[in-house]
């Protein structure tokens, strides 16, 4: 079972995380930003993920450190789930409507950190969330999890939406790419990822 669990103590931030590649969906999570707990949620059931996460931030400082710093244990615990990353599918792309808004997800579990995150429109702010920590989210993820992330918004005028959308297309995304595919060992001509 590909199952990792991270503890990352900082002077920012006290997290505790359990990632199962292979669950069904089921989350358990606390960051103390419950519009990301809502991205969080949406992402382990359309990833079929299972998740355990808590968080205790600086939040009287912002937001900023917890939604960052959960992305790099989420990444260190994504790599840490695949090993030598052998039989997997490595590469996935989906792209998911969210009413007037629509995005595209692409996913290389490649080893080489990259992200292109091509989302223009965001309003500053849903209820308390910064919209732009979406992207440091990401970005921390990418790093950590060592793959190759592409997000790109066709189009949406609402923020929640939008983000939404993104959020259940990396899911979709992470679910695809991480799939068992026996008929291969490692998904490379070079011979490792």
């Amino acid at each position: 079972m590909r199952v990792s669990t991270i503890t990352r103590k900082t002077a920012e931030t006290d997290i505790s995380l359990q990632l199962t590649l292979d669950g069904s969906g089921k989350s358990e999570i606390e960051t103390g930003v419950g519009f990301f707990d809502h991205m969080l949620v949406l992402m382990t059931m359309h990833g079929n993920l299972d998740l355990q996460a808590s968080c205790n931030g600086d939040l009287e400082t912002d937001q900023h450190h917890s939604v960052e710093d959960v992305g790099i244990a989420l990444g260190t615990a994504f790599k840490e789930c695949l090993g030598n990353k052998e039989s997997i599918e490595r590469y996935a792309s989906v792209t998911v409507p969210m009413d007037e808004a629509l995005s595209a997800v692409s996913l290389d579990i490649s080893g080489r950190s990259f992200l292109v995150y091509n989302v223009d429109g965001l309003k500053d702010k849903i209820g308390v969330f910064d919209t732009e920590l979406a992207e440091e989210f990401f970005l921390a993820f990418t790093r950590h999890a060592g793959v190759t992330l592409h997000i790109n918004l066709h189009y949406g005028r609402n923020s929640h939406h939008i983000l939404e959308s993104i959020f259940k297309g990396f899911g979709r995304a992470i679910r695809i790419a991480v799939a068992k595919n026996n008929r291969q060992g490692i998904p490379s001509t070079k011979g490792t990822l």
